[in-house]
């Protein structure tokens, strides 16, 4: 049976991704004496791997080796990991996403301007750890249910991959809130790459039989997408990459929808395409 394979706009590798890989590659061409990322690079496993065999290799403490070269991965590094770096006289090569920049200085200026600074996003997630270190003492991080004190002047920021319909529904009960405030700011720094593909995965994942998502099972907006998907009610599948797709899955699919998280490259993405294809 001709199957119909559709592609979601905007799938696989952002800009903040690209630019982190790209910095990764071009400096494991120039140095030859090892490189290391503080944690991996961004998460996708296959590509970790790939940047292993050319000598970029994540460490989860920077004191674990002799250390010349460090690359900031795309989700950047709590202040206190800079400070610490710096002080070892380490080589540094930042490839944080400006987007996450942002709402590191963000919180940073809020704080320094008195404002309780209040983080929408995955407290446990590596970007969020690094932003709340620029937070200020008073700072919290928001998910789902959490209700923290709050104080009477508040600035309120985002992990920059959070869903606008969870930001929009934390920020509504936060300002419909019994609290008496003087002053409420909110700034948007959600990355417009992630909004715009998951708008397009929902669009494609309402029009097919079964939806394959491609990324690291450690991947946060990857795990989004899946997530996306399922709620719909299409079949959903999330996979690391070709040779996970099991053919009983679209041997009945007449349509199948294929969307990649963040840290997904174009060649794992046409690796998935080519598979479904020679069922």
């Amino acid at each position: 049976m001709l199957k119909e394979i559709v592609l979601v706009e905007g799938a696989g590798f952002c800009f903040g991704v690209k630019r982190a890989i790209d910095i990764a590659f071009d400096v494991a061409r120039k140095h030859k004496d090892g490189v290391f990322t503080l944690g991996p690079i961004i998460h996708n496993p296959r590509v970790v791997e790939k940047l292993k065999d050319l000598g970029v290799y994540p460490i989860d403490d920077i004191h674990e080796k002799n250390i010349k070269t460090l690359i900031i991965r795309a989700h950047g590094i709590p202040k206190e990991n800079s400070e610490e770096i710096k002080k070892l006289g380490i080589e540094v090569i930042d490839a944080t996403c400006p987007f996450v920049k942002k709402a590191q200085s963000l919180a940073a200026k809020l704080a320094s301007e008195g404002y309780q600074v209040l983080i929408i996003g995955d407290r446990e997630h590596p970007e969020v750890k690094g932003i709340f270190s620029y937070a200020g003492e008073k700072a919290a991080v928001i998910g789902s249910d959490e209700t923290p004190a709050l104080n009477k002047k508040i600035g309120i920021i985002q992990q920059t991959t959070q869903p606008i319909s969870k930001v929009k529904e934390i920020v509504n009960k936060i300002v419909n809130s019994q609290n008496e405030f003087e002053e409420i700011r909110i700034f948007n720094t959600l990355c417009n790459f992630t909004s715009r593909r998951l708008e397009a995965t929902e669009k494609v994942a309402r029009e097919v039989d079964v939806m394959i998502v491609v990324g690291g099972k450690n991947s946060a907006n990857t795990t989004q997408l899946a997530n996306l998907c399922r709620k719909i009610g299409v079949k959903t599948y999330h996979i690391e990459d070709a040779q996970e797709i099991d053919k009983d899955w679209v041997k009945s699919a007449k349509k199948i929808g294929i969307t990649a998280g963040a840290s997904t490259p174009q060649w794992i993405i046409d690796e998935v395409i080519d598979k479904i294809k020679s069922l």
